[in-house]
C-alpha cells in the first residue's frame, strides 16, 4: 500500500515520538491531541507538524466526531500511547487488594477504544511498557483483546526491544494492533541484531547502536548545561568511583563498602560506557538515577534525544524538568516508524 494514501490521528502524543514514526513512514499526522501543554507546545515548534491540527485537550474530554474534519479520504490510523503508570513495575508493591488497574484515572485504555469505536479508522496501535504484561495486569491486556474483537479487529500484539530497531537504548515495549484485515506478516521486521549472540546473525541486520556514536557531538562546552552539574551533590565522589557500564554494586565489595547490596534500585548511580547501548531513559528519574555520563555528570537535553533519536535539531518546549519528562515518556521515533510500518502493511 501507498503510505500517502494513509493518514493518522494520535492521541497522547506527547513530545510526538510515534508522530515522527508516521513522518519517517510518509504517513501524515491530520491530528494530534495531548492534554499536557508544554507537549503540544513542543508540537507546534517543530516544521514535522506544521500542518498538524494539535489539539491542547483530555482526550476525555473530546468529542471522537470532531476530529472527523480535519480527515481527508484516506485509509485512517489511530495511534497512541495511554499513560503507562498504571502498569509500571511500581506498581508491583501495591498489594493486590489495593490495586485499581481498572479505575486508575491514568488508565485511559476505554478512552482510547472510544475513538476506535466512534471512528472507526482502518487500523490502530497501542504503545504501553512492557510490565503490562505481569500477571497483576492481566485484567487490562483482556480488556485490549476483548475490546478489539469486540469492534470487529483482528488482534496482534508484538513485544520489542527498541535496540533492534537502531535505538541506541535497551527499551523494552509492547504495541498492540488491530487491523480490519488480517496480519499477513508475522512481526515487525528488525533491522539490528545483539552481535554478541552468533545464532542472530543476518546479512541483512546491522549491529546494536553503540551510545557513543549517538551523542559524542554534544560533549563539547557549547552545549553544557546548568542542571548537568553534580559535583556537590550526596553522592558525586562514589559516582566518580563507578566504573563506565556499571552501577552502585561495584561499591558494594569489600570492608569498605559504600553501600549494602540490593538495597538500592539498580540504576542508581548508573553510568553509560560509549561503546554499549544506553539504558532506559527514565521520564522521572531521582536525583541518583541513571544513567551518568562517563564524565560524571548528568546527561544533556541534546544527549537524552539523541539516545531516543529524536532529530538533531526538534525542539522541545518547558523547563529541564518538563523537557525530561516528554522525551522520557517518547516512543523513540525509529521505533515508531517500524510499528507504524507493521501496522501501515498489514491494513
Amino acid at each position: 500500500m501507498n503510505k500517502k494514501n494513509i493518514q493518522a490521528i494520535s492521541l497522547f502524543s506527547g513530545a510526538g515520538g510515534l508522530d515522527l514514526g508516521c513522518k519517517l513512514n510518509n504517513i501524515e499526522v491530520k491530528v494530534s491531541v495531548d492534554n499536557d501543554f508544554d507537549s503540544t507546545e513542543t508540537l507546534k515548534l517543530n516544521k514535522e507538524f506544521s500542518k498538524t491540527k494539535i489539539l491542547h485537550q483530555d482526550v476525555k474530554n473530546e468529542e471522537p466526531e470532531k476530529l472527523e474534519e480535519y480527515l481527508s479520504n484516506k485509509k485512517t490510523i489511530l495511534i497512541g500511547g495511554p499513560p503507562c503508570q498504571p502498569f509500571s513495575k511500581n506498581g508491583y508493591w501495591v498489594k493486590h487488594e489495593n490495586r485499581k488497574i481498572t479505575k486508575d484515572p491514568r488508565n485511559c485504555i476505554n478512552d482510547f477504544f472510544h475513538y476506535v469505536k466512534k471512528l472507526n479508522p482502518d487500523g490502530f496501535l497501542i504503545e504501553n511498557v512492557e510490565s503490562i504484561l505481569h500477571p497483576v495486569n492481566k485484567s487490562a491486556v483482556d480488556n485490549i483483546i476483548q475490546s478489539t474483537k469486540k469492534l470487529d479487529y483482528k488482534f496482534k500484539m508484538v513485544r520489542t526491544n527498541a535496540l533492534d530497531y537502531g535505538v541506541p537504548q535497551k527499551r523494552k515495549r509492547v504495541f498492540f494492533f488491530g487491523s480490519k484485515n488480517d496480519f499477513s506478516l508475522e512481526d515487525p521486521k528488525k533491522t539490528h541484531f545483539d552481535p554478541k549472540k552468533e545464532d542472530l546473525f543476518d546479512s541483512n541486520l546491522k549491529p546494536h547502536e553503540t551510545v557513543g556514536s549517538h551523542i559524542k557531538e554534544f560533549s563539547s562546552n557549547k552545549y553544557s548545561e546548568e542542571q548537568e552539574n553534580a559535583e556537590l551533590g550526596t553522592f558525586y565522589k562514589e559516582l566518580m568511583k563507578v566504573m563506565p557500564g556499571k552501577n552502585y554494586l561495584s561499591l558494594c565489595d569489600g570492608k569498605q563498602s559504600n553501600f549494602k547490596k540490593n538495597t538500592r534500585f539498580w540504576n542508581f548511580l548508573l553510568k553509560l560506557k560509549s561503546d554499549l547501548p544506553s539504558w532506559t531513559i527514565a521520564a522521572q528519574p531521582g536525583p541518583w538515577v541513571g544513567p551518568f555520563h562517563w564524565d560524571n555528570r548528568r546527561l544533556r537535553v541534546p544527549e537524552i534525544a539523541a539516545i531516543q533519536t529524536f532529530p538533531k535539531n526538534y525542539k522541545f518546549f518547558g523547563n529541564r524538568r518538563s523537557i525530561q519528562k516528554q522525551i522520557g515518556n517518547a516512543v523513540p521515533p525509529l521505533l515508531g516508524k517500524a510499528m507504524v510500518n507493521y501496522l501501515a502493511a498489514n491494513l
